[in-house]
């Protein structure tokens, strides 16, 4: 992404990265912190991939916990919101004044997924 960046400096990175950044992209995290997509290394990466100059868009403009993208299909766990944030929009530090809206839509019922949107200026 580093050498893209060079000749496009504006880029949104999205997709189902498989990791729950932060203990609030992740229903109780200390039941999860040896799982895959929650393990030390994994987060590690995520903190240093962004501190490269990139933006969390959802974190960014959103603080407020339980507000996952995923849920396992067992044991009723979206219906439960027992779910973690895996699915990002992610952009160029560049692109951050620009956020305008971001959102995670779990009504939209397609998947073991929901949609997650992001709105640039």
């Amino acid at each position: 992404m580093n050498e893209l960046r060079k000749t496009r400096p504006n880029l949104v990175l999205s997709g189902d990265y498989n990791i729950c950044h932060e203990d609030i992209d992740i229903n109780n995290p200390r039941k999860h912190d040896t799982s895959s997509g929650f393990l030390p290394e994994e987060r590690q990466w995520m903190t240093d991939f962004l501190s490269d100059g990139y933006t969390d868009t959802f974190r960014h403009l959103v603080k407020e916990p339980n507000q996952y993208s995923w849920w396992s299909y067992r044991s009723g766990a979206r219906a439960k919101n027992l779910g973690w944030r895996i699915d990002y929009h992610i952009v160029t530090d560049s692109l951050r004044d620009r956020i305008a809206a971001v959102g995670i839509r779990p009504e939209a019922v397609h998947s073991d997924h929901c949609p997650v949107v992001l709105d640039l200026k």
